[in-house]
């Protein structure tokens, strides 16, 4: 029963975390009535809950697997309302930038349920429930809808300290429904760390999460006072309209961890690192609000569709870092949330303008495309690399002209010739001489008119010993039709051979 309710339990943990993460975000027009804030340190203020909440995605990651998601989440919900209380009552920007600091914790659950939840269900399902789980992010769009309304009727400083209430529920409902018997992983986390910092695929996702999360972080903490002032929206307006991209990249992200599940992954991403590219070209134009908003729920959808799928190819390329890897990736995540907004701030107070932050986008989504291109192809030439090695039949590969270009390590238990022995010579030094010159004349005859040719041959191994193959060449052509290469696939029939020839001699007798 309890390892039945942690999926709905954490997923409503991480929307009472990313609601708490965002509270200064979406008060921010209120805040700002009452706390002098400089125009140039908005974003500064706004952003900062985005440091702690990404920095800490590491240990909380690492630690959910050692404790258990249970005493993490607990103990998380418990810090955060002293950052909570300590913004409701904030008089300075200091305060708000000390309070936000610490919010952070509530955008750091994030990685405890990518590490705790994986272990409930198997690998093929591994993408919908971290789809699920990641829907928890609608926490954002709840609190950017809800606050500026609950704000309008008691104030921001009143709306802050509901916050208090609904921390306190939930840490109760962990103590009770967490799962105290959940598998534990103690690997230190420097070996882990040790064990995977090397591998460039933990540093591709990271620029991919960077990218499609960190958009959905600065596009929710951005949107809110970005459409009052270059669009004269009303607060409320404002709020529902960024609700509205919340909720459709919330909503997507389950379904692109589900599509991760049917299809090929990296496929999907390079869909949506294409939708991104062109997606940021329309925004930097500065377009109408039509384009705009046009614009701006490509980015929800690609972000939601993106995030799902990332955190399906995380444990199906880390299983046993799993932790370690979504703490890292997820880290790079919040920091993609953190940076944008500081960074278009600055451009405009330099240009006027934000078009060249949307360009920049644009030129790291694409680049992005062509890593999850190369990453495809690269996959499909280890596949190759993992048969070749790995099957059991002997295989030499030879270029057009006969000279053996490579062979499998098969090759080399069924002959005894090592790799080195054998390339750049010719598959002749391998004969028995038992076959006559008119039996190649006519294999290779039959290869030239139908491709391929497969039959029995006697050989011989590099101790001299000969041995009869069952063989199999094959001509691989070019898409002009041209022969490029010679494969040769064989396995040793001897003793087959030898058998049937002592039962034949039995019956004769």
């Amino acid at each position: 029963m309890i390892k039945k309710v942690q999926l709905p339990l954490q997923t409503m943990n991480l929307v009472v975390g990313f609601m708490v993460w965002v509270i200064i975000s979406s008060l921010i027009p209120f805040i700002s009535e009452d706390i002098t804030i400089p125009p140039e340190r908005l974003a500064i203020v706004t952003a900062v809950p985005v440091v702690l909440g990404s920095i800490l995605r590491i240990p909380l990651g690492y630690y959910a697997n050692v404790f258990g998601a249970r005493i993490i989440f607990l103990v998380s919900f418990i810090l955060l309302l002293f950052p909570v209380f300590y913004i409701s009552e904030a008089s300075t920007m200091t305060d708000l930038i000390i309070g936000g600091l610490f919010l952070g914790i509530g955008g750091a659950v994030f990685s405890v349920g990518v590490t705790s939840l994986p272990k409930y269900y198997p690998k093929e399902k591994h993408g919908l429930v971290n789809g699920i789980y990641g829907a928890g992010n609608i926490g954002t769009a709840i609190t950017t809808f809800s606050a500026p309304l609950i704000a309008t009727q008691i104030g921001w400083s009143s709306t802050v300290k509901l916050y208090l209430i609904l921390l306190l529920v939930f840490a109760a409902l962990n103590f009770f429904f967490g799962d105290r018997h959940e598998a534990k992983v103690k690997t230190p986390i420097f070996e882990q760390i040790k064990g995977v910092y090397k591998n460039e695929k933990l540093w591709f996702f990271s620029l991919f999460y960077f990218i499609t999360f960190g958009s959905f972080v600065a596009f929710t903490i951005y949107l809110p006072n970005f459409l009052v002032n270059n669009y004269g929206l009303a607060e409320v307006d404002a709020g529902m309209r960024t609700a509205g991209f919340i909720a459709i990249a919330t909503f997507l992200r389950p379904v692109g961890g589900w599509l991760a599940d049917k299809l090929q992954p990296l496929l999907l991403l390079m869909g949506t690192f294409l939708v991104y590219t062109i997606a940021a070209i329309i925004l930097a134009f500065s377009p109408s609000i039509g384009l705009y908003t046009v614009g701006s729920l490509a980015i929800a959808v690609s972000a939601g569709i993106g995030n799902g799928v990332i955190f399906k190819l995380v444990p199906f390329y880390f299983n046993k870092q799993a932790g370690i890897v979504n703490g890292i990736v997820s880290m790079m995540g919040g920091l993609g949330g953190f940076f944008p907004p500081i960074m278009l701030s600055i451009i405009f107070s330099l240009t006027g303008q934000y078009s060249i932050g949307f360009m920049l986008l644009s030129q790291v989504a694409l680049a992005s495309f062509v890593l999850v291109v190369w990453m495809y192809y690269q996959d499909r030439l280890v596949l190759a690399a993992e048969v070749f090695n790995s099957t059991g039949q002997g295989i030499l590969v030879t270029d057009v002209s006969g000279t053996i270009r490579t062979v499998n390590p098969a090759f080399t238990r069924l002959t005894g010739f090592e790799k080195e022995d054998v390339v750049g010579e010719n598959p002749s030094i391998m004969k028995s001489g038992r076959q006559s010159k008119e039996f190649y004349k006519e294999m290779w005859q039959e290869i030239k008119e139908q491709g391929m040719w497969q039959g029995e041959i006697w050989n011989k191994k590099k101790d001299g010993v000969e041995y009869l193959q069952w063989l199999n060449i094959s001509a691989v052509k070019d898409d002009t039709g041209e022969v490029v290469r010679y494969v040769g696939t064989f396995t040793d029939i001897t003793e087959e051979y030898r058998n049937n020839k002592n039962t034949n001699s039995s019956f004769s007798k």
